[in-house]
């Protein structure tokens, strides 16, 4: 797969080069031609034609020699050869300047589309960037270094505090939290401990741990994610085996209807051959699918230009396109509907104590640890100004939560305990856990003294971004998450979503998609982590969010949001929309000219100049029509 990289770099640019070098020999051979320095000018045109129409032709003749298939590529050439061969003939050299433009713009297609065919392995290098290359290895009690490939079913290794981790595995010894929120998209660390299994590419805690290898590292979950990421973007959308069914439909019909009007008007209407001929190649170049191109690229380059000034980035033109279709779009919970980081949401005290002493007493004890819901007291005890005395004695009980000393007083932080409680904080506990929240008992050696409610709260512009999709005719709204049921269900009924799925694994997201496409057939999927990756490529537009999202969910999405502002979605399909009717109005108009040429040609009251000009005049006026997404 890495071999491929370099060759797909070289292929793209090497096709972006050949396309600007055609467009400055057609440039230079117009002026030459401007100034009658005939000889110089056919010499630069030739050139033009041969680096800009290599690889058309090439494509063109493949296809013919090994699916025996005629596409437009082919087309084009020989419309390109027609006016340049009729142009020496009658010398009226402007007419190769004509075919140098169609060889033009089918040069700059290809170069676009070329931009885009490394994506495939770009995609698969960052999923396998997130795990190490190595682990440790614990082999008759010494310690070595060995490659993941080479890990066999039954190995133990070793994971230190803060590493990730290298493979799935199950804890044989040792207990620690666990930041499964890249491969599950969990907000919370889970605890593990013995027994417990843990994923390649999730983030050890503070505790050491011993593995054992349950099943070979090319099953693991992060690859499991890496072939999905795979699969999905290689196989071709609907729309695009039509779009080439299409142009290869058309291809053959006007080859066909150009032999025939190069064979039969002499014995059927009585035309000399020079008019034969003379009216076959006006006929190859008013046929020319230019106006049908230029309906569709300038369209989607302005729409894409435009979206970037508003902070989307579309990253092909084909998904701009998508985007307006869209009927039903999946988000992601952590980080793409919520903050993504927890924060304290409620303090309730028991009957003889404050709120701030129950936030002091467990920040004092918080302080000495990292876990993020000790983070998130902290935070809020700074932004309440309050101080605390520093605890001594503290110690993290996995699974439990954190013990400590304030004054000389035993303190702790973390779940429900047997100290008794009064039934009010009972319900209260009850009532917030219910909503989805996280409940942290304080509690005294004799006493509970309040509770601590920390969430990972919903983004403030979230809840108008639902609406906003929901106004615009968006059919279903739907939620899928690596988190707890409770959570989901609460965060889901804040944001009125249509339907809700949680404690979902990567290829759970990405079966929730394909039921979604059977029944609406153009679902986007929006999210931000590695856990993403697989739903993104599968959906028929992926969004991912460009300030929070993980490097794989930016490359397997086709459209990222800069700003991780959900708002920006639904100007996206309003974009989108735009896109389509102005595509439409242009294929209506350049099908329409196309065909008033054809009868034109027919009833012989066109000449090549004539032809020329309305084949390019109709590709200018589509071309500006597409140009309007600019404003």
């Amino acid at each position: 797969m890495t071999q491929l990289i370099p060759i797909r770099i070289l292929q793209k640019y090497a096709e972006a080069s050949a396309a600007a070098i055609c467009g400055i020999l057609v440039l230079f051979g117009w002026l030459c031609l401007h100034f009658n320095w005939i000889g110089l000018a056919l010499l630069i045109l030739t050139a033009a034609y041969v680096i800009g129409g290599y690889e058309s032709t090439k494509e063109g003749v493949t296809t013919l020699w090994q699916e025996k298939e005629l596409d437009v590529d082919l087309l084009m050439i020989l419309a390109a050869l027609g006016a340049a061969s009729l142009g020496l003939w009658r010398r009226e050299y402007y007419l190769i300047i004509d075919g140098a433009i169609l060889i033009l713009i089918f040069a700059i297609s290809g170069a676009l589309e070329s931009f885009a065919m490394e994506r495939t392995e770009r995609n698969i290098q960052s999923l396998m960037a997130v795990t190490p290359d190595t682990a440790r290895v614990i082999h008759n009690g010494r310690e070595s270094q060995i490659a993941i490939a080479k890990l066999q079913v039954g190995d133990v290794v070793l994971v230190k505090p803060g590493e990730m981790i290298p493979t799935d595995g199950i804890i044989l010894e040792g207990a620690t939290t666990v930041n499964q929120a890249p491969i599950t998209g969990e907000s919370i660390p889970v605890d593990k401990t013995i027994g417990d299994e843990v994923f390649a590419g999730t983030l050890n805690g503070n505790g050491v741990l011993q593995l054992k290898v349950h099943q070979h590292p090319e099953s693991s979950l992060i690859q499991r994610v890496i072939r999905l990421v795979e699969q999905a973007q290689t196989q071709a959308p609907p729309s695009q085996q039509f779009v080439e069914r299409f142009e290869r439909g058309y291809a053959k019909v006007i080859v066909l209807l150009g032999v025939v009007l190069g064979t039969l008007p002499p014995f059927v209407l009585g035309w000399d051959w020079e008019t034969t001929i003379y009216r076959m190649l006006i006929f190859l170049v008013v046929a020319s699918p230019c106006a049908l191109m230029a309906s569709i690229m300038p369209t989607l380059l302005s729409g894409i230009a435009h979206g970037a000034r508003q902070g989307i980035l579309f990253k092909n033109g084909a998904q701009l396109e998508k985007i307006g279709r869209v009927k039903a779009i999946a988000f992601d919970k952590t980080g793409t509907l919520t903050m993504g980081q927890l924060e304290v949401v409620d303090i309730i005290p028991a009957a003889e104590y404050s709120t701030e002493k129950v936030l002091q007493l467990a920040a004092a004890i918080e302080s000495g640890s990292e876990h993020p819901i000790g983070e998130a007291i902290i935070q809020a005890a700074d932004k309440a100004n309050l101080s605390w005395q520093s605890a001594t004695h503290i110690q993290a009980k996995t699974g439990r939560g954190i013990v400590g000393e304030v004054a000389g007083v035993r303190v702790t932080v973390g779940k429900a305990t047997d100290i008794p409680c009064s039934p009010e904080l009972q319900a209260a506990s009850n009532s917030l856990e219910t909503a989805g929240k996280t409940v942290v008992w304080v509690s005294l050696p004799q006493e509970v003294i309040g509770i601590i409610a920390v969430a990972d709260t919903v983004k403030p512009e979230a809840v108008s971004a639902i609406a906003l999709l929901k106004q615009l005719g968006i059919e279903a709204t739907a939620m899928l998450t690596g988190d707890n049921r409770r959570t989901a269900q609460s965060v889901g009924q804040i944001l009125n979503l249509d339907q809700i799925h949680a404690q979902l694994l990567p290829e759970d997201k990405l079966a929730v998609i394909t039921h979604l496409q059977h029944k609406y057939h153009n679902v986007a999927m929006v999210g931000d982590g590695i856990n993403d990756a697989p739903a993104l490529a599968a959906a028929s537009v992926g969004v991912a969010m460009g300030v929070s999202g993980t490097d794989v969910a930016l490359e397997s999405a086709d459209i990222i949001l800069m700003s991780d502002n959900l708002t920006k979605l639904s100007q996206a399909i309003q974009l989108g929309r735009r896109a389509n009717r102005i595509i439409k109005q242009n294929i209506t108009f350049a099908l329409f000219f196309i065909c008033l040429l054809l009868l034109a040609n027919l009833v012989g009251s066109i000449n090549l100049p004539l032809g020329v000009i309305g084949h390019e005049g109709s590709t200018l006026l589509v071309t500006l029509n597409g140009l309007r997404l600019l404003n």
